[in-house]
């Protein structure tokens, strides 16, 4: 029963089934399958449709449809992972966000289901986050990256000041910062401070992967 749950899971993502997904995460969790081979199914059936878009061969609805799935099943799965107290090993741990004035989630969100697919911890502050909630989150979960999504060329500005509030507050130093959306080019990246710029959310996860190689070489 454990591993055709799984299985269903797996599949229920690459085909957004979102019921479906609800369904078989419950099912597993009712069952008590362990949490991890739980997210490692997730994590699967999302890193087949990163894999397909990156290659040309899946578009951005599926990519969408993927992430949304993902971001109904985690909760519970991350629920259940803090109950069973199981261990998972984290690649490292990110804070995500999309800038004050901004209530565009789309592409943060994907984001967000490709980091945890790929073995990320992420903290997603949402949309429309306030410099001073960046800067809180960075005090509190200490993370390796910071991500912030502005889609809107007036909200741009906001990820400057998030680095200065971050530089004012002292931890500037201890994280990485990268910026993304449709309001942001690689030359207003360098010019504001962040550490890298990604155009899409499969470039994102490889741009927090090779900070952090660098980081850790």
């Amino acid at each position: 029963m454990g591993v055709d749950v799984l299985q269903d899971l797996r599949t229920a993502i690459t085909e957004f089934d979102t019921d479906a997904a609800l369904a078989a995460t419950r099912q597993a969790i009712d069952g008590r399958a362990n949490p991890l081979d739980i997210l490692a199914a997730v994590t699967a059936g999302m890193k087949e449709i990163g894999d397909g878009y990156a290659n040309g061969e899946l578009w951005l609805p599926e990519l969408v449809g993927a992430a949304s799935v993902v971001q109904k099943v985690m909760p519970l799965i991350e629920a259940n992972i803090l109950e069973t107290g199981t261990a998972k090993q984290s690649q490292g741990s990110v804070v995500i966000g999309t800038v004050s004035g901004d209530i565009h989630t789309i592409g943060k969100g994907m984001v967000s289901s490709l980091l945890i697919a790929a073995g990320f911890e992420v903290h997603d502050l949402g949309t429309d986050t306030p410099t001073a909630t960046f800067v809180d989150a960075v005090q509190t979960y200490h993370p390796d990256v910071v991500a912030m999504s502005a889609l809107l060329s007036v909200t741009a500005p906001e990820a400057k000041k998030v680095i200065d509030a971050l530089e004012q507050a002292g931890v500037r130093e201890s994280v990485k910062v990268i910026v993304g959306g449709g309001a942001i080019t690689e030359e207003y990246a360098t010019r504001v401070g962040a550490d890298g710029y990604a155009a899409s959310a499969p470039e994102a996860v490889d741009l927090v992967r090779a900070l952090l190689d660098r980081t850790q070489a």
